[in-house]
This record gives C-alpha cells, structure tokens and sequence, in this order.
C-alpha cells in the first residue's frame, strides 16, 4: 500500500480556534487520514502550533506570562480540543521545538550558499512610544484595497491581500495604539523569490491540473502578479535566531526569521520531533528526503493559507537546492461564515471549538462540519441549519434505525442476533444497493471530495431505513417469525457496516455500534463494496446489547438556547 503524508495548515498558538478553522484544515485531514488507514495505507498525519511571530508576543503580553510560557500552556489548551475532535494526528508538534529551529537554519544557509538571500537595508515603522521597530503584526491600521480598518501589517484578513506596514492607511501601533509612529532604516534578510519564479512557475504547472480549482487558481494568480523578493527576519524577542555563523551582525541585533518562513518548515520539524520521540523505530527523512516516488504528501487549509504552501514555501525548498519532499495535492476550501459573516479569532465572532464540545459530543460537530464543508464556495453556519441536519440526519436517519432494531430484536428475540430465514429478493436488493452506494462513498474519498462522501455515507443510513420500512418487523413477526429474525439480522449487519464505514466522520458513535456485537473477532477495519453485498458479518446466535441514544434530537428550545447565547446573526 502506499505511503500517505498528511499535513494540515498549523494553527495560531493566540487562543482556541473557531469552527472555520477546524472544517478548513484539520478535521477534513483527520477524516482523510482515517478512511486511508482504515483502507491500509501507511500514513503520517503531522500537525503543531504556529508559536512564532507577533500574535503570540501580543497574546503573552495581554495574560501578562512570558511568551514561552504563553506559548506551552496555549499548545496544551489547543491539543485537548483537538483530543476532543477526536483528530488522531500521529504527532501534534511545537514550531518553536529545537528540531524547527535546527531545520530552518539549515534552510536559511543553503538558501544564502545558493545565493537566493539578501541582507537589505530598508525602512521599517518604528514606534517612539514604544520604543521599538514594529514588526508587520504589530501595526494595524485601514486596507488601500478594501478598506476594512482592522488589517494588519502582513495581510489583510478581510480580502486576504498580502501587505507592508508602510501600505496601510492610518496605521497605529498595536502595542501602545500610538499613532505617532516613524520610519526608521533597518537591515534584514531577504528571500529572492524572483530568481525563482520560473521553478516555481514549472512546479505549480506539473501539478496545477491535479489540484482543486480554487487552490490552482490562487497559486496561478499569484504567479501571473509575480513573485517579489520578501523579508524573511524581524525584530522580535521570539523566534527563530538567525543563525550568528552566517549573519553574525544580524544576530547579534536580535533578528529572528519570520513567522511565514519557519512555519511551514514545522512540517518537517514536527515529523522530527515525532521521529525523536522514539528513533530506534522511526525515520523521519524517509518522509522528507528523497522521497518523491515513495510519499503521496497531501496539504489541507483554507484559501487565506493557499499561496503561502502553494508558491512560498515551495520557493523555499526548490531553492535549497535540495530533493525536499513537496505537495503532491493541495485540498483548499473556502471559508464557513457564521449567518453569513466572518468567524474571527480576533475578534471572537461565531462558535469557537471548546465551547461546540461544551454543547454537544464532537461527532455532531464533526458530521456536519464535513458534510457542509466549503469546498466549492463559502457555506454559512447557522444554528438553524445545525439543529435541521443534527435532527434529519444524524438523529432520525442514523441513530434512530440502530435504536429501533436492537430494541426490537430483543424485546421479540432476546439478547442474540436471530437466526430467521433464507435472504430473499429484497435482501438481495438491498445488497446490490449498498454495494453501489459504498463504492460512491470510497471513490469520494478518494477524490477527496468531502460534501459528496458525505452524502454518499448519509444515502447508505437512508437505505437502511428504506429497507426496515419496506420489510416492516413489526408486521411480519404477526404472521411469519422467521421472516421477521430474518429482516432484523439483515439490519443488525447494517448496523455493523455503519459501525465500520463511518468510522472517519463519526469515530465515537461508530465505536459504541460496533461495540454493540460481541463479535469475535472483530478486527475488519474495512468492508468492501463485494463484502458488502452479502451483509453476512454477523451470524445468528451473536450477542448484542443495545447501545445508549447516539445523537439526542435537539429541540425548538435548545435551537433558542443557543442563538441566545452565541447571536443569530454575525457581530
């Protein structure tokens, strides 16, 4: 089987991310990474925080910690809400781990020995009140393109146009909030990302056609606008050092290399640091290094990453001059709104993730994140939407059929799986369907197309209960027992399909339905289209209990409670 890397956009160390983060990177990777193992593939799916930069000197400051200290308890907080998504990464790292920094100046030389660095002298904003050179994040001010008055010195996060500090409007310190701020000449090292266009013009060529449109899209925009030369160092007291080897005086200022440049490094970094934890068993670089015929490596973010993964870092790596591991498939998705606006981190708009896991388990999060992802454009979250595919889908459709089926077995058969009669046309029906619908579901996961999956995984649940209502038990055990067994056994293996083949979107749920079957030797982490067609898994005279309620309908009055506490409509 092949060889997958799975990487998901690193997220902010400054406070718990929002739903769009989670739908936009880790949960569809967690998802893929599952199905893939669950399939037999060897996979590493590899995550960290983005601890580097002015976000996180900012945050520190505001609780009033010293930023490492920030940063150690802000990685924990995060890691025990990703724990509660249930997002099984192999290894969840630090940027600011030895292992980054080691990598990244390794970079930073071979990309300076290859004559693609620079020491510049340029003007930066300098803040007299503050007493220091203000890196981009630290000046905010009004976006020339759009006009949204909270962007910042780097990007603004309205319409995601990249900026200096020197292009925004009214710009003010976002330390002090002084406006009195300078333009003073200071050195840094630049990255000659136009010395490097055309390699990174023929990469993004070779593998544009294979991408979504919208992650080829962006790339080739910015490609076509053409790549400029960038600053790769800041002033600021945390970081990546630039190493005092090769730029001694750089150093010796304080330089450390900016956030963009060492963040997508932590990819390898985290895969190190996970390969360090146990190095008798596992080898990083068979991930990294050479390996472009071995690893299929495949990115999840959302677009505001895309040219950052797509252009950027692999500049860096073709660049170094060395054969560096690049993506194969970058899968980009647009953004989820709340009612139609923006969730924010900074500005704390919409549901963030440790308050969705204080409302409800994260399956409910996690079936309808994927099955509304924004693939194709922007979906909208709304509570009303939630509640409606909480209750049709997961409630009704899923958990509903399960309930009725073992409750009803063992009220009319006992505690085992009855014998009944022999499969007639309509369970040979069934199977035909199943059998069709599963290779749906696995050729959307291939494909990557989540939305689709899930609508796939949704129809398998819905012909269940097409099929229990076709046969009605409840009717036939009046007349005909055995047909009656007979219809319950059928769905009884259906339960036991859905227990396997939802394992990716709802790994608890799925857990207590399998568990449900005192099966044997139940080690089958796949049932294939062909298997499926007899649903024969599990034979009469198996043990079963009945699980407790999978998913809780909601009501008008939690659909209330909600909006009440959360808003409905974006701030």
């Amino acid at each position: 089987m092949a060889r997958h890397l799975i990487t998901s956009a690193l997220p902010y160390i400054n406070g718990i991310k929002h739903l769009g983060n989670m739908v936009g990177s880790m949960l569809p990777a967690d998802v893929y990474s599952r199905y893939l193992r669950q399939r037999g593939h060897d996979v590493l799916y590899i995550c960290a925080t983005d601890e580097h930069g002015t976000p996180a000197e900012l945050a520190a400051k505001e609780r009033g910690l010293p930023v490492d200290e920030f940063c150690a308890q802000a990685h924990d907080a995060q890691k025990a809400v990703y724990d509660g998504f249930a997002l099984a990464f192999d290894y969840f790292g630090r940027s600011s781990s030895a292992e980054n920094r080691d990598i990244t100046q390794h970079f930073a030389r071979k990309l300076n020995e290859n004559g693609f660095i620079e020491e510049r002298a340029i003007r930066q904003v300098y803040s007299p009140t503050d007493g220091r050179f203000l890196p981009d994040r630290y000046v905010e001010g009004t976006c020339p393109h759009c006009g949204y008055d909270k962007a910042r010195g780097d990007q603004c996060e309205n319409c995601t146009r990249v900026l200096d500090p020197t292009d925004l409007i009214e710009p003010r310190s976002a330390i002090s909030g002084s406006t009195d701020l300078e333009v003073r000449e200071t050195k840094h090292l630049f990255l000659l990302q136009s010395k490097l266009q055309h390699e990174v013009e023929e990469w993004v060529a070779r593998h544009e056609q294979d991408w979504p449109q919208l992650a080829s899209s962006i790339a080739r925009k910015w490609l076509t606008e053409g790549l400029h030369d960038r600053a790769i160092t800041r002033d600021l007291d945390w970081g990546v050092p630039v190493p005092a080897d090769t730029w001694p005086e750089l150093a010796a200022e304080g330089k450390v290399f900016y956030v963009w440049f060492d963040a997508p490094v932590e990819y390898i970094g985290a895969t190190k640091e996970w390969a360090d934890q146990n190095p008798a068993e596992r080898d990083w670089k068979s991930w990294w290094y050479e390996a472009d015929d071995t690893v299929r490596y495949t990115q999840f973010m959302a677009k505001d990453n895309v040219p950052f993964h797509t252009v950027m870092f692999p500049a860096t790596e073709l660049g170094v001059r060395e054969p560096w591991k690049k993506v194969d498939y970058v899968k980009a998705f647009n953004w989820l709104t709340y009612y139609g606006g923006k969730f924010s981190t900074s500005q704390k708009r919409g549901v963030f993730t440790d308050q969705a896991l204080d409302i409800l388990p994260a399956d409910y999060w996690r079936y309808f994140l994927i099955a509304n992802a924004p693939e194709s454009d922007d979906s909208s979250f709304t509570w009303e939407h939630f509640t409606a595919t909480v209750n049709k889908d997961l409630a009704d459709t899923l958990g509903n059929f399960v309930n009725r089926v073992l409750s009803f077995s063992r009220k009319r058969f006992g505690d085992e799986v009855p014998a009944g009669g022999e499969p007639g046309e309509a369970e040979t029906r069934l199977g035909e369907e199943i059998a069709s619908l599963l290779a749906e579901y696995e050729t959307q996961m291939e494909a990557l197309q989540f939305r689709k999956a899930a609508s796939a995984l949704r129809a398998l649940w819905s012909a269940g209960n097409s099929y229990l209502e076709e046969k009605a038990p409840w009717l036939e055990i009046k007349t005909d027992k055995d047909a009656a067994a007979l219809t319950l056994r059928t769905a009884m293996n259906l339960i036991h399909l859905y227990a396997v083949v939802s394992e990716p979107f709802i790994p608890s749920s799925s857990a207590a339905m399998r568990a449900a079957f005192a099966l044997p030797d139940d080690t089958a982490t796949w049932i294939t289209p062909e298997e499926a067609r007899t649903l024969t898994t599990l034979q009469p005279g198996i043990p079963f209990t009945v699980p407790p309620v999978l998913f809780a309908k909601l009501t008008d009055e939690d659909l209330e409670t909600y909006k009440d506490r959360f808003g409905g409509q974006p701030a």
